[in-house]
């Protein structure tokens, strides 16, 4: 039969084997042991113990990494971000959160977006919307399939540098790296320079640090300040980008199971992901209820259901003034959908500052 012993029994029991645990170890294992909502059982038959406290604890010890940060923590958390050092998300991650985070790279969005789980990040930063180009869809995909939520989000400007080796000059230059994006974004530019060819890259901090890498003065490459002092780069044409009113909005994602250490009275800004019936005024039902509460529907956009050809479901971003109102409409808003998620709740971002 199975047989109970105290905290107190284990400790001497295990302090007079010759455990291959250390003492330090047996009283870290208790001192755990106490935390645990639920009882501990040895089993045993002679000289035998059958231990299932290491599994427990190790359990319990992955539960307590993903604590909610405390606001003292956040200023040194980890936060990943898709692409490299230098990269406008790493900026926007600073501009947020302050130098003292550790900022994590990662190749992908989709590997970003698994930093997470794994251990690497306590909070990813992504790209959701630029000004001029529209919503970064995969990223509003990867979110909608994550358990991942909204906690932040900050807008930054985004001035593209002309970037080249230290000595090299604008006569030098004859061939230009960057994201196509980021090229498309500097028509003018290139047309003042027609004789520059212009070379897609993965990445804009990327592309810098393969023009520095190669050392040749005629190679140059379109990023932000940011990569030019990481890869130590000069400057050679600053804000080069069409329009000067170029601005992405980042988000700040954690578990959804850490939002609420992050929910504050100012937050009154909602992302949601909605689905609807096919029936006649059913986009209509499920947005009466904002109007009536008066709460702001400030975006909304649709996006193809995967594995369901031609079902839509909607993305929303809503903010109000008072939150009362704002949890009114979105309890109105469940009864009139087939399917509400909300993304996060959160302060919105007032002001852009300068990258």
């Amino acid at each position: 039969m199975p047989h109970r012993i105290s905290l107190a029994e284990y400790l001497r029991f295990s302090l007079a084997r010759k455990h291959t645990a250390a003492s330090s170890d047996v009283a870290r294992d208790l001192a755990a042991l106490r935390s645990l909502p639920i009882p501990i059982f040895f089993l045993f038959a002679g000289q035998t113990v059958l231990l299932v406290l290491r599994s427990l604890l190790q359990d319990k010890r992955l539960q307590d990494k993903r604590l909610p940060m405390s606001t003292p923590n956040r200023k040194t958390m980890r936060v990943a971000f898709q692409g490299e050092p230098g990269a406008f998300s790493e900026a926007a991650a600073i501009q947020l959160l302050g130098s003292a985070i550790t900022t994590i790279p990662r190749h992908t969005f989709e590997t970003a977006f698994t930093a997470i789980a794994e251990g690497a990040a306590d909070a990813l930063l992504a790209p959701v919307e630029n000004s001029l180009a529209g919503s970064v869809v995969r990223v509003f995909d990867l979110l909608n399939e994550s358990r991942l939520a909204i906690v932040a989000e900050t807008i930054l400007p985004i001035e593209m540098q002309l970037i080249a080796a230290p000595g090299a000059s604008l006569a030098d230059i004859r061939s230009v790296a960057s994201h196509p994006m980021a090229l498309a974004q500097c028509e003018r530019f290139f047309a003042a320079h027609p004789q520059w060819k212009r070379v897609p890259a993965e990445d804009t901090a990327g592309s810098v640090r393969e023009a520095l890498s190669r050392g040749d003065k005629s190679y140059a490459a379109i990023a932000g300040r940011r990569a030019a002092e990481h890869y130590h780069g000069v400057i050679l044409a600053a804000s080069i980008q069409d329009n000067a009113e170029n601005f992405t909005r980042f988000v700040l994602l954690v578990p959804e199971n850490e939002t609420a250490a992050w929910i504050s009275p100012a937050a009154r800004k909602v992302s949601l992901a909605m689905r609807l019936a096919h029936r006649p005024g059913a986009l209509l039902t499920s947005l009466e209820p904002f109007a009536r509460h008066g709460v702001n529907l400030l975006k909304i956009e649709s996006r193809p259901i995967h594995g369901q050809p031609w079902e839509y479901q909607f993305f929303i971003d809503v903010e109000a003034s008072d939150v009362t109102r704002l949890e009114q409409a979105l309890n109105e808003v469940r009864v009139a959908t087939s399917e509400l998620r909300v993304l996060g709740r959160y302060v919105a971002a007032s002001g852009v500052s300068s990258e």
